[in-house]
């Protein structure tokens, strides 16, 4: 799942950057409008954590061009507490939650991803196919009823799987849900974390699909036992 972050403060943005990270998410960092405009403009992202206030203008004005090109990108405000017409303003530009500073990551990061879950339209926050359950929350994935030990990288990018079953997902696309800007991508990377899930989880359960990408094999197919 990739987010931008869009706050200039230097120390929170490299806070936020680490520890969403830590919770599962690739994270692009931008400090300004201008930044977050470009990164707008160029990458397709599953949500925004936006700071209303930044060195060139406000997020509100982010949040206008973004909801004015009918873009529906969930987005969480950074706010200060006490600047109530401020979260006013910004829910009814089109936010779909905001956090007050300070603030606590994990609330910030659960906040986000029920965002983000409402926004793709799915009502329950676990993830299910053919015998393997899957909790961004906790990080946790199960087989069969047993704890599946999976990497960052890896659960990253099982998720980005689980969330679209039915849809073949493209090598560049996987790497742009799993990677942030800013981390280095080797060539074969992808390729390696699917030949680890299949070991983890099953040779059976991703499909490669040749000369597009992958997905995940149609549940009645798949057998979890495999």
């Amino acid at each position: 799942m990739r987010l931008l972050v869009v706050e200039d403060d230097p120390l929170l943005l490299d806070g936020l950057t680490v520890g969403l990270g830590l919770a599962g998410f690739a994270v692009d960092a931008v400090a300004s409008c201008e930044d977050a405009f470009a990164a707008l403009d160029t990458q397709s992202y599953d949500g925004v954590v936006l700071d209303l206030m930044l060195p060139d203008g406000s997020g509100l004005d982010v949040l206008s061009s973004l909801r004015g090109r009918g873009d529906a990108t969930p987005v969480l405000l950074l706010t200060a507490r006490d600047q109530i017409p401020d979260r006013i303003a910004g829910l009814d530009a089109g936010a779909d939650d905001y956090v007050g500073k300070p603030f606590d990551l994990d609330e910030l990061a659960a906040r986000v991803r029920a965002a983000v879950r409402r926004g793709k339209g799915r009502p329950s926050a676990t993830l299910a196919w053919a015998g393997v359950t899957l909790d961004p929350a906790s990080q946790t994935v199960a087989r069969n009823g047993e704890l599946v030990n999976l990497t960052r990288r890896e659960f990253a990018l099982l998720a980005a799987l689980m969330e679209r079953p039915a849809s073949i997902l493209s090598k560049p696309a996987l790497e742009e849900t799993i990677y942030g800007w800013q981390e280095e991508v080797e060539s074969n990377a992808v390729e390696v974390h699917i030949h680890k899930l299949r070991s983890k989880l099953g040779a059976g359960f991703i499909r490669t699909v040749r000369g597009v990408g992958y997905r995940l094999t149609e549940a009645k197919a798949c057998d979890p036992s495999d």
